[in-house]
């Protein structure tokens, strides 16, 4: 039997991030070949992966990353099941390195096969699933290309948002930001109006025109009523007709025109975890 060194042992512990007793028993398990352990590591952690694909993931890490030129952005959640791990340095870490790949691809399939440091991404979760214990997989994955792109990540990576906006101009890095905190803090269902669904507006509708039933009021005088509530739910639904958190004198849309004349948004993305 091969004499297992600690130099050994550490090396294992640091190209893995198992545990220090559980690389040893690897090492000891194959005779010392590095290369098998990390199988036998990963093995492990497939076992770990398929008793626990059940469990809920709900917690984790949400991150937002852009490119240098500010063109393309991605927001992605690395999930896991307790809160203590989320806070995990490690964890969030590895779930920055991911971002980081994500930016080079465009799905979540090709994250999932993408090199990671000698192994695909999906080999390095079923690895991680072993030696923490917990399910850890991708979760969402969204990509956003504009003419100018900006972000911004909740703290404690609960949410992650991506903003894009017409034009790059003096003030976008700022207004990009102002409006993917907004857009963490108010959710809202659509960039506008015509981003909500008809069936949805129509649902509204028939909701407000039961809500004026019920207080009595004239079934010829329901449709101009229901229409006013139909405005105050984008007013209060879609991001550019929501009031800026910042200053609700004004709207998202004309906060971003107060930056420059042209300026608008035109898409958002975020990633809240356990919605």
């Amino acid at each position: 039997m091969a004499k297992i060194t600690a130099a050994e042992v550490n090396k294992l512990r640091k190209a893995t991030g198992a545990g220090m007793m559980d690389c040893k028993k690897a090492l000891v398990e194959v005779d010392g070949d590095f290369d098998k352990a990390i199988e036998v590591l990963r093995k492990k952690g497939q076992k770990v992966a398929a008793k626990r694909a059940d469990r809920d993931s709900a917690e984790g890490a949400a991150i937002a990353k852009v490119n240098a030129d500010n063109t393309k952005g991605i927001v992605i959640s690395l999930n896991c099941e307790t809160d203590f791990v989320a806070k995990n340095d490690d964890f969030v870490k590895l779930a920055n390195d991911f971002a980081e790949l994500a930016l080079t691809v465009s799905t979540k399939e090709e994250l999932l096969a993408a090199d990671y440091n000698g192994t695909s991404v999906q080999d390095k979760l079923t690895e991680q699933t072993g030696v923490i214990g917990e399910k850890i997989e991708i979760g969402a994955f969204k990509t956003l290309e504009a003419p100018f792109v900006g972000s911004y990540i909740h703290a404690g990576n609960k949410i992650a948002v991506l903003t894009g906006l017409s034009k790059n101009v003096e003030g976008a890095e700022d207004a990009a930001k102002d409006v993917s905190m907004q857009a963490a803090a108010m959710n809202p269902v659509a960039l506008n109006e015509e981003g909500i669904d008809q069936t949805v507006i129509d649902k509204e509708v028939e909701i407000a025109k039961d809500q004026l039933r019920a207080e009595g009021k004239p079934e010829e005088m329901l449709d101009n009523i229901a229409k006013g509530k139909i405005k105050r739910y984008f007013k209060d639904n879609t991001l550019v007709n929501q009031a800026f958190i910042k200053d609700s004198k004004q709207s998202v849309a004309q906060y971003v025109k107060s930056v420059d004349s042209d300026l608008t948004v035109v898409a958002f993305e975020r990633v809240a975890l356990g919605e």
